[in-house]
């Protein structure tokens, strides 16, 4: 689905100094939800942040909210990156491994900033514009088609079944894990560990 216009990028940046200004917009604006949380995030407050004029703010992004799907797709850009490379592995279980190191991390690294944002991403008409932008599901499926997987998930449906349950299993518990205000990767990401693989040989 597309974004509406009140959510799109107003122009797209094309040169480096204009990418430049972008990226430090949306990096002002996820000091300033981390510091000031949702009540005091505005675009006057991300353009002081990032030194920019609110007219150069507005050049880019034509609302707040406009903001806000930016910077959630930045963040989950980030994090798709990195689940790539770790579906990427030869071996299932250190691909699956990995992958849940990234979910871990990606919520625990930034937790007051991941937390707001997943706050903001249930917004209906904030998920509608960013949904289908990175599929978490389809890189779980590809890691169970692995050589050497459980002999359960050779079967299509049921390896799509299990791609899907893991990545909610994954979700529930690292949202989880930041909303009670958690910093211990290590650890989070044993205990998720723990969930996938016992899932996976129950």
């Amino acid at each position: 689905m597309a974004a509406p216009a009140a959510l799109s990028l107003r122009k797209a940046p094309r040169q480096r100094r204009s990418t430049h200004t972008v990226e430090a917009i949306l990096e002002a604006a996820a000091l300033v939800l981390e510091a000031d949380g949702l009540e005091g995030f505005n675009t006057n407050a991300v353009a002081r942040r990032a030194g920019a004029s609110i007219g150069t703010l507005y050049q880019y992004f034509p609302s707040k909210d406009a903001l806000t799907l930016a910077l959630l797709i930045r963040e989950e850009a980030k994090a798709h990156a990195a689940a790539v490379a770790a579906a990427a592995l030869p071996s299932w279980r250190d691909a699956l491994t990995a992958f849940i190191e990234v979910g871990a991390r990606q919520q625990l690294t930034r937790p007051h900033l991941a937390r707001l944002l997943d706050q903001e991403e249930e917004r209906p008409h904030i998920r509608a514009a960013k949904d289908g932008a990175h599929s978490f599901s389809e890189l779980l499926h590809v890691v169970l088609d692995k050589p050497g997987a459980p002999p359960h998930l050779y079967d299509p449906a049921r390896r799509a079944l299990a791609a899907a349950d893991l990545l909610a299993i994954i979700r529930a518990m690292v949202d989880a894990a930041g909303q009670r205000g958690e910093t211990d990767v290590d650890d989070l990401a044993r205990r998720v560990r723990a969930a996938a693989f016992g899932y996976l040989t129950a």
